[in-house]
């Protein structure tokens, strides 16, 4: 399992921008685009990882895992 599979990731169309933006409460904000939904969601995977691994090194406190929460909370 990857540090990210911890933390909820939306995917959702923007009709402002005409295309997928991808985010994770609390770990990033919009932070990917693109065309194509599962592409959007590999590379927002992929920036919230690397998010988490600097984070790591740098010997920040890692925000509490988001998943298994009620996600009403974590948007408001």
């Amino acid at each position: 399992m990857t540090k990210s599979a911890r933390y909820i990731k939306i995917v959702e169309w923007s009709n402002e921008d005409e295309c997928f933006i991808g985010y994770c409460p609390g770990i990033i904000g919009p932070c990917c685009h693109g065309d194509e939904e599962t592409e959007v969601y590999r590379k927002l995977c992929q920036i919230v990882d690397e998010w988490l691994d600097i984070a790591q090194q740098e010997n920040k406190q890692l925000p509490p895992p988001t998943t298994g929460r009620n996600l009403t909370e974590l948007l408001i």
